[in-house]
């Protein structure tokens, strides 16, 4: 089972509408349950990855996305990959298998089995569970800075 928020799903698929026809890679990160806030967390044991959060896509820069690959996201802090597909194949592709979890959207750009799904990388699709939950506010003290290798 692939746990993600609603929040999350909605801001994926406002993404994907807006570049239209053009495609959208995104990294996407998760919050372990036990952090979340929300009714529909509280079911769901602490340690369970959901994805909570992305990375903005940078459309214009063809040298950071090599392959789906966005290479300024550490790789490290991104556990899936959120692609769109204008063209209404709602599958992993090639250029869309370099991630353990891979959502993938078609147009109408809406929450549906026929528009919005998660897979692994070698193309399986998983159940997916939508969830009304939230991650914990951050500031930008609470985010660890690394600087240098």
């Amino acid at each position: 089972m692939v746990y993600v928020t609603r929040a999350l799903v909605d801001v994926l698929l406002d993404l994907a509408s807006d570049a239209d026809p053009d495609r959208v890679t995104t990294g996407v990160s998760v919050t372990p349950a036990g952090e979340l806030e929300g009714e529909d967390a509280v079911a769901i044991p602490d340690e369970t990855p959901v994805f909570t959060d992305f990375y903005l896509p940078d459309p214009g820069n063809s040298v950071n996305a090599v392959f789906g690959v966005d290479l300024t996201t550490p790789a490290r802090q991104a556990q899936g990959q959120f692609v769109s597909h204008p063209l209404r194949e709602l599958e992993v592709t090639k250029r869309d298998d370099l991630a353990e979890v891979i959502f993938v959207a078609v147009p109408p750009w809406e929450i549906g089995k026929r528009s919005f799904a998660a897979f692994d990388r070698s193309g399986d699709r998983h159940p997916l569970e939508i969830i009304e939950a939230t991650a914990p506010d951050q500031s930008l003290s609470d985010v660890e800075w690394k600087t240098g290798p």
